[in-house]
């Protein structure tokens, strides 16, 4: 390679090349405002960082662990600085004056205060970690800036599902590292499924000798082609679920649970029959008794869909599920406890002569209507132990229990219509992008998923507040969730692959004001940065295709193809000759010249490749100057 392109080569890779270029200075989420001054803070071994109370220490130690690593060297901490000394300060006076969560950084070239309190602090030296750049000989220059920031939303969420496959308590903890990273607030933790209950209820224990196993998995797509035969089990006992809770709280990180009902359940009947709704045995059930008879073949679920299995809406259920949800709250502080309600079918309660006499009983018109009855029946428990219940849409079918919150999966739909009602309204409809376990190109490369396609690009788009609603009703979506479930998501590597970088665009369109969103700026200049990082710290990211590339057929004769690497230090190597890119194809340095003869095309395939050998999935681009139509051969 010749000096002219090494130097060009590293020039376009530089992070500090990056951040130079970029008015929001590296940071994800973009902050409110950034305004650059004159001079630069000069850290080095001199500065002195000061803190006050026990809370600002706690985040200067956060802070001096991150400038060891980065730096090479740690900072003395004090409660006072001296005349002329450089310093870092985190504060929380005039704290109460920022909105809940926010803070502000102002960079001297003498001084770094960073004030807020609580999560606001928290988020300061998380942003404050994202701006500082790389060292030079043995400082760091900071450039003199002023931030005011906070979020757009209270609740900035994502969902876990570990029923469908299960995660160790360590790979929760680094899940959650990355949530506090980029300002995410709440984990939702998917908890109970068809396909196994991973919460250990004491007074219950073969929900989990039972429940939290299943023999097999199906192969492939649904509806698959056989079973692998391989266990799938595992559960959280509560006090690994409680230092999950003081983990993630220590992170400005609130985890709720998800307890699915009435459906969703076979993992629990399975464990405990008697809260089943088949038909021959309602005399059990009318009875109140435990049922010993025919469990009719039931057991964990081994494949994915939508299961008959439903809970009986009996007094022995309730009890059952007061004694579940008692245990819950008792592990879990949050103010809301997920309840589910989604994808209830309604065959068994319909052929049920207990759930038709108790529908006559109650008044209630048809099967949707218990539905109603049985949250609302939920609700009123939980709101006695002081908590609010979250609910997928389907929960407003037959009537919205009065306090519920509503997550809008199906589409924006069901969000607007509780919205109208003055329900709050978490949005996280799977067509806007925001089911991070659908594949992120369309490229044939992509693993097995379970459909549907959400590229972070289509993430970032959206904006949670629908344009049918009026001003006041928008104020009650109270924020925005990205879901990850995991039929088809069996390892921690593949988690990460599906999350990363969708959730770093979750987190801009959940704190950054619209106005302040830029796809230019976020894909450009401050994702590659942020991938690098991953890339570094061994996370298993998606790797993003070529930067400018486009994934439509482009028509002509001469083309000048100009693509940018989307991971800094990653690399671009293309081919035309219709062979698979690799580090032996060419390596991208500069724009791409071709010239397509007329009545031919040529077909443009790229990988990239970024530092530690994690690589794209490959994209073509056809080249196509009148090339004829292959007509498919016709069916004999």
């Amino acid at each position: 390679m010749n000096k002219a392109l090494s130097i060009f080569i590293g020039v376009l890779i530089s992070s500090s090349a990056f951040a130079q270029r970029d008015p929001n200075l590296g940071i994800i989420p973009a902050p409110v405002s950034v305004t650059k001054n004159a001079g630069t803070f000069l850290l080095d071994k001199t500065v002195v960082l000061v803190h006050q109370d026990a809370d600002d220490a706690k985040m200067g130690d956060l802070l001096n662990a991150f400038i060891v690593n980065k730096a090479g060297f740690a900072l003395r901490e004090s409660k006072t600085a001296g005349t002329n000394q450089k310093t870092i300060v985190l504060t929380s006076v005039g704290a109460d004056k920022l909105p809940a969560e926010g803070y502000t950084i102002k960079v001297t070239p003498n001084q770094i205060v960073l004030t807020g309190k609580g999560a606001g602090l928290f988020y300061a030296v998380e942003s404050a970690m994202q701006m500082i750049p790389e060292k030079t000989g043995d400082k760091i220059a900071i450039p003199a800036v002023l931030i005011n920031d906070y979020p757009r939303f209270k609740y900035r969420g994502t969902m876990l599902d570990v029923g469908r496959h299960f995660f160790p308590i360590s790979f929760i903890k680094k899940y959650i590292d990355q949530l506090a990273y980029y300002k995410i607030n709440t984990f939702h933790w998917h908890l109970t499924e068809d396909q196994g209950w991973r919460l250990e209820i004491k007074k219950y224990p073969k929900l989990t000798t039972i429940g939290s196993s299943r023999n097999g998995t199906i192969i492939a797509h649904h509806p698959g082609e056989g079973n692998d035969q391989t266990p799938v089990k595992g559960f959280y006992t509560q006090e690994e679920a409680k230092e999950i809770v003081r983990y993630a709280a220590e992170k400005y990180i609130t985890v709720i649970p998800e307890i699915e009902l009435p459906g969703h359940a076979s993992a629990a009947i399975a464990s405990y029959p008697e809260l089943s709704c088949f038909p021959d045995r309602d005399t059990f059930v009318a009875n109140n008794t435990p049922w010993a008879g025919s469990r009719k073949g039931k057991q964990v679920q081994q494949t994915w869909g939508v299961f008959d299995d439903i809970f009986v809406p009996s007094e022995n259920t309730f009890t059952f599920l007061q004694d579940v949800l008692d245990e819950v709250v008792a592990i879990f502080p949050s103010k809301y406890i997920h309840i589910g309600g989604d994808e209830a079918p309604k065959t068994y309660w319909k052929e049920s002569p207990f759930c038709q006499n108790l529908m006559k009983e109650k008044g209630l018109k048809d099967e949707h209507e218990l539905q109603s009855y049985f949250i609302h029946r939920i609700e009123k428990y939980l709101n006695g132990k002081g908590r609010s219940i979250i609910g997928w849409d389907e929960i407003l079918e037959g009537g919205l229990a009065p306090n519920a919150t509503v997550m809008s999966w199906r589409g924006e739909a069901g969000g607007i219509a509780a919205a109208k009602e003055n329900h709050d309204v978490i949005m996280t409809p799977g067509s806007m992008g925001l089911y991070i376990d659908h594949k992120q190109s369309n490229s044939p490369d992509e693993p097995v998923t379970i459909g549907g396609l959400a590229p972070y690009q289509k993430i970032y788009a959206y904006d949670p507040v629908p344009k049918e609603l009026t001003a006041e009703q928008g104020k009650h979506v109270i924020g925005v969730q990205a879901n990850l479930w995991t039929e088809y998501v069996k390892t921690t590597a593949k988690v990460e692959n599906h999350a990363f970088p969708r959730l770093l665009a979750l987190s801009e369109i959940a704190w950054t004001p619209v106005a302040k969103k830029d796809l230019k700026n976020f894909q450009e200049d401050r994702l590659p940065v942020h991938l690098a990082r991953l890339d570094k710290k061994g996370l298993n990211f998606w790797v993003p295709t070529p930067i400018g590339q486009s994934e439509k057929p482009l028509t002509g004769g001469d083309f000048t193809l100009e693509l940018k690497v989307p991971v800094v230090g990653g690399k671009i190597y293309y081919s035309l000759d219709g062979s698979r890119p690799s580090e032996n194809a060419f390596l991208y340095t500069a724009p791409i010249k071709v010239t397509v003869p007329q009545g031919e095309k040529r077909v443009l395939r790229t990988i990239v490749v970024a530092p530690s050998g994690r690589r794209s999935v490959i994209t073509e681009t056809i080249l196509n100057n009148g090339a004829p139509e292959v007509k498919a051969e016709a069916k004999k």
